[in-house]
């Protein structure tokens, strides 16, 4: 079902300052992706909660029963109940967490700022574009021996908790939902971080500089990177990548 089932894949929570940051995991994926850039944030004094979508963390099938209106609702629940506590808060995601960290920004202007690591506006694997059809005769598709093979530092796979396999039905509203975040990228206005790797084999490589163009920010930069694969927050440069995160927090946070 997974690899690396020693990982806890239940969402954690960071106790810390005002300051507040949410990260959003990627999908078949889980919170640990996220455990090295907050606990990093949480270093630095900032509340940091990583929440866990419908469907992951337990297995392929309950995947397959979730809409992408579930995943969207659940990090507008976790970024609700993080408000709650801090006086701002930011609100980042990986890959699938990139699309709702943009759906949340377009329909929460309150958010203090976003920052898309890896953003799976456009996936690689054109397969994508058939399921829905396809979902009706296949319900999961394997990710191959290569899965997770463009990652850099041999130990980075260690750091991720996901299924082995695709869900079709699921990938289905995948589709829709990166459908639903390329024609609102105009409604997101606050300032924004956007992560992408020139290794990255999981997304197209048009989508960081399509994430840079299309949200209408004005203030927004796009780092890219040279040594680390789509999980940019596990691989090889995730210390740049934690250390450049809270610094554009800190220069964009309220006393």
């Amino acid at each position: 079902m997974t690899r690396y089932p020693h990982l806890d894949p239940r969402p954690f929570f960071l106790p810390g300052g005002k300051t507040g940051c949410l990260l959003i995991h990627g999908y078949t994926g889980s919170p640990p992706e996220m455990r090295l850039v907050g606990e990093y944030l949480a270093g630095q004094g900032l509340t940091v909660a990583a929440p866990l979508l419908a469907g992951h963390g337990t297995d392929p099938a309950d995947l397959n029963r979730c809409s992408w209106r579930d995943w969207t609702d659940d990090a507008a629940r976790a970024l609700a109940e993080l408000q709650a506590r801090c006086s701002q808060v930011f609100v980042g995601g990986l890959s699938l967490g990139a699309l709702i960290t943009l759906y949340l920004g377009a329909h929460h202007r309150e958010i203090a700022g976003l920052i898309l690591y890896s953003p799976a506006l456009i996936a690689s694997d054109k397969l994508i574009h058939l399921t829905p059809v396809l979902k009706h005769a296949i319900h999961f598709w394997g990710k191959g021996a290569n899965a997770d093979g463009d990652l850099t530092d041999p130990e980075a796979v260690k750091r991720l908790w996901s299924y082995e396999n695709n869900p079709t039905w699921a990938a289905h509203e995948v589709l829709k939902l990166q459908r639903i975040v390329r024609r609102s990228l105009r409604e997101v206005h606050q300032p924004v971080l956007i992560w992408h790797s020139t290794r990255d084999a999981a997304i197209d490589p048009r989508c960081g500089q399509m994430a840079y163009a299309g949200v209408g920010s004005e203030d927004k930069e796009l780092v890219t990177l040279h040594n680390s694969g789509h999980c940019i927050t596990v691989d090889s440069e995730w210390e740049l990548v934690a250390r450049r995160t809270y610094e554009f927090i800190a220069a964009r946070a309220t006393a």
